[in-house]
């Protein structure tokens, strides 16, 4: 019997786009992946973005938002938006669910 082990991606390298639109993810599967900032912006999980969820605050959209800026925090990435949001911090295996893996 031969059994075939499941390797879960794992983010090798990333940088916006051209347009700074989307989050290009590269596994070290040689995979690319993509998030648009849309998708992001949306998916923030920090403490302001929660609590404006919570009370009914938080955007349905964020149309032509860019992303400014990525920090490397090892385990996850620190993303900045065009609309002066910079408190997110998204960890890569969310990075990856994000992006349909």
């Amino acid at each position: 019997m031969t059994m075939t082990a499941l390797v879960a991606p794992i983010v090798g390298d990333y940088e916006a786009s051209a347009d700074l639109a989307a989050l290009l993810v590269r596994t070290r599967q040689d995979d690319t992946l993509s998030v648009t900032a849309e998708t992001l912006r949306l998916s923030c999980k920090c403490a302001h973005c929660t609590r404006a969820r919570f009370d009914g605050r938080f955007p349905e959209a964020f149309p032509g938002i860019a992303i400014t800026a990525i920090g490397d925090l090892g385990y996850g990435l620190n993303i900045s938006f065009s609309d002066g949001h910079d408190r997110g911090i998204y960890p890569k295996p969310y990075l990856l669910s994000l992006a349909g893996q």
